[in-house]
This record gives structure tokens, C-alpha cells and sequence, in this order.
């Protein structure tokens, strides 16, 4: 069974493992660009100290107040989920509110279907928004059907300044608290 965590140093090792099989690619929802070194303990106790700093930390050079959560199975990181609280202009545009990714040997499984569905209730919980906007790469056909299976409207289709076309998606968070979770 999956759950939504803080981040926590104890997941260090488990971390390490989803780390390599990334093997340098961007990992949407995890703010690994935040880290210095997150092979050490040390480093990766920084690094989750900066993730937790966050959800309180001012808006900065286009960074704004953000929650990060772990989706975890067990002692298992499986990947992570991020809530920014609000949005500048370029977020509005193609960040959006939410980020998320899963390690490559866990996609298939259901977890991130799972930490939207969560995590929008969440949101909705705490009355702080009526709906979010999510945004992915206009080929990433598993990241829209995630979307679309947590309740994501589609909005438009953008292109960014390096021609990439993406999809935009507004989620209500209510209705999401509101629906049973889909069984595929």
C-alpha cells in the first residue's frame, strides 16, 4: 500500500537506488536541482532540510512556498509529489501546481494515479484551493492519462520557448475528495 511522507533522511539508501535508476534525468516532483549531494547522508539530510524549509519559504527568484511529499511503499521511496501553494506567472503559463514523479521500475503500478488522488484530497481538505493546474509534455501519453483519471480537464495545448508542446489540465480538488478511486 502506498503512502504520502515528509521527506526523511531514513529513506537515504532506498532514495539512492530510485536515484541511479533515473540516471540523470529530471525527476519531475522530487526538487532534486535543491540538493548539492545527496550520495552522502550528510548532503541528503541538507537536501530533505530544504525540502521541508520549503512549504514556509518566501516566494524567491520565481520559486514559491511548495510541499513536498514522498510516495513510499514500506521503507520503499517510489517516487514524489509536489504541491506549490500558489502560482507566478510562468507557473500559471507551464509549471503548474503540481509535480510528480515515479522511479522508472515502479511506473505501471498505479502510484502516481494514487499521490494526485491523495494529495488533491488533501488540498481539498484544507480549503487553501477550489482547483489546480497540472501541465505535462504534450507525448508523455502515461502523465496525461494519470491526469485524466484523477478528474484533469484539458485546457489547452501550449509550446514552450523550445518548441515542445505541452498540455495544460485543471483539476477540481473537490470533486476529486468527492469520487471513488478508478480500479484501472
Amino acid at each position: 500500500m502506498f503512502t504520502l511522507v515528509a521527506p526523511h533522511a531514513s529513506y537515504h539508501q532506498s532514495f539512492l537506488e530510485s536515484h541511479r535508476e533515473w540516471a540523470g534525468a529530471h525527476q519531475d516532483g522530487a526538487a532534486v536541482f535543491l540538493a548539492g549531494d545527496v550520495t552522502s547522508a550528510e548532503g541528503f539530510a541538507d537536501w530533505v532540510g530544504k525540502l521541508l524549509d520549503a512549504e514556509t519559504a518566501p516566494e524567491k527568484d520565481g520559486m514559491v512556498p511548495c510541499t513536498y511529499r514522498w510516495i513510499t511503499e514500506g521503507p520503499r521511496y517510489v517516487g514524489a509529489i509536489a504541491f506549490r501553494h500558489h502560482l507566478t506567472p510562468a507557473l500559471l503559463n507551464s509549471g503548474g501546481h503540481i509535480g510528480y514523479g515515479v522511479r522508472p521500475s515502479q511506473r505501471g503500478r498505479g502510484a502516481a494515479s494514487w499521490a494526485l488522488r491523495e494529495l488533491c484530497s488533501q488540498v481539498a481538505a484544507q480549503g487553501e484551493l477550489d482547483r489546480v493546474l497540472l501541465t505535462c509534455d504534450d507525448n508523455n501519453a502515461a502523465s496525461a492519462k494519470t491526469i485524466e483519471r484523477c478528474g484533469g480537464l484539458l485546457e489547452d495545448v501550449r509550446t514552450d520557448d523550445d518548441g515542445t508542446a505541452f498540455r495544460r489540465y485543471w483539476i477540481d480538488v473537490r470533486a476529486v475528495a468527492l469520487r471513488p478511486a478508478p480500479t484501472n
